[in-house]
């Protein structure tokens, strides 16, 4: 008790000696806190908002993932996935449970005189939906018999609904896509910026539709959910592979002329490219323990 006694009565004399010693411990100990904090938060938004891709769904790609411009060039030169090979995956993939096809770009809007440029079209089948957990507000997806007849109809983001249609419904009304007229009937989540990056500034048609209206020379990226989900994915990804490269008579040593993308190469890619980043902030904190460590050391050989 007298120690303790002693102790209190040595904080209140020598206040400002006392701050400084809870200061140096706390700017340390918080600056480690808060950069592990924004450390698994980045990382946790990467994982949930940016890489959107389901864990059990894999894509078939003619580019895949680029990370240097190598393997930019020796993509450019592949030959790209078209429809017949989406036909072919369909009938003799045994372990694909949904099958789904995408495309698209970035095009302009009009309606009424306004007009919007860059808006960021997915063009894909009707089981898109499914693989690409797309999340409507309101109205519905298109069908697979919209999508097999080449409906003019579009989903589209929230500010295509604010830009385009203000304070009016827009379910059922027109607008036009590079001279197309499509008709509204669904509206997408608001999803709001990642990285820079407007995600409501988008819409989804079908792509039989969009092909015909623009062209089939655009490569397509096949999206695959295993029937036995996780657990089968490494089967399913190898009778695909099996029928991509039948199609396309590749050697029995050469690589694969195309590429899938996963949900965890995503997420690996995004490893290796922030950890150097990482480990720089985890360094730089370190200082400030350092720092406020040399600080305590002062005070209390003063005090001695």
């Amino acid at each position: 008790m007298e120690t303790f006694r002693i102790a209190a009565e040595a904080l209140r004399r020598h206040a400002l000696r006392s701050f400084l010693t809870l200061l140096g411990v706390i700017i340390g100990v918080m600056t480690i806190v808060a950069v592990v904090s924004v450390i698994s938060g980045i990382n946790n938004f990467i994982a949930t908002e940016v890489f959107t891709l389901s864990p059990d769904v894999f894509i078939a790609t003619q580019f895949g993932i680029i990370t240097s411009q190598e393997e930019f060039f020796e993509a450019v030169k592949r030959k790209p996935i078209d429809m017949d090979d989406l036909r072919a995956v369909r009938e003799h993939c045994k372990t694909c449970g949904v099958v789904s096809a995408q495309s698209g770009g970035r095009m302009d809007v009009r309606r009424n005189g306004k007009e919007l440029e860059g808006v960021q079209v997915f063009a894909g089948t009707s089981n898109l939906a499914i693989t690409k957990n797309v999340d409507i507000d309101a109205g519905r997806f298109f069908t697979a018999s919209e999508d097999r007849h080449g409906a003019a109809v579009a989903v589209i983001g929230t500010d295509l609904r604010d830009e385009l249609f203000g304070r009016v419904d827009p379910l059922g009304r027109t607008f036009k896509l590079q001279g197309r007229n499509l008709t509204v009937i669904g509206v997408l989540k608001k999803q709001g910026s990642l990285l820079g990056q407007n995600q409501d500034n988008q819409m989804y048609v079908p792509l039989t539709m969009f092909s015909k209206s623009f062209g089939t020379r655009r490569s397509i990226g096949i999206g695959i959910r295993p029937t036995k989900g996780i657990g089968g994915m490494n089967e399913c990804m190898d009778e695909v592979r099996v029928i991509l490269r039948s199609r396309r008579h590749t050697g029995f040593q050469a690589k694969d002329p195309f590429s899938f993308v996963t949900a965890e190469a995503l997420q690996a890619v995004w490893k290796s490219i922030s950890a150097s980043s990482f480990a720089l902030l985890t360094f730089i904190s370190g200082i400030s323990l350092v720092v406020g460590g040399i600080v305590i050391t002062n005070i209390m050989l003063v005090s001695v």
